[in-house]
């Protein structure tokens, strides 16, 4: 089954944050990071219940080179992608 990837408007915001920072640390470092969302993406459409169900309905990618955390819900044949977390914020703002 092919699942359509649907990434709402605060996780889209936090990914743009993320790429202007890594691009003000390092040139060509966003771009590396969008890179990384990327195949996370693809592996999360291809096999979405690979990854782990922290707290029902909601599954949790963890990227490994950068600290973030991609938060979905798989909902027929959608991935609804909530958030990409920035693990170095305060945790108490995934809980919402």
């Amino acid at each position: 089954m092919g699942y359509l990837l649907e990434i709402k408007e605060e996780a889209n915001r936090e990914v743009v944050e993320a790429f202007v920072y890594y691009e003000n640390k390092r040139e060509g470092l966003g771009e590396e990071f969008l890179d990384d969302l990327d195949s996370y993406f693809s592996r999360i459409t291809a096999n979405p219940e690979h990854f782990p169900s922290r707290r029902k309905p909601y599954r949790e990618a963890v990227i490994k080179r950068f600290p973030f955390i991609i938060i979905y819900e798989i909902l027929e044949n959608r991935i609804v992608v909530y958030s990409v977390f920035n693990t170095w914020q305060d945790p108490d703002k995934k809980k919402s």
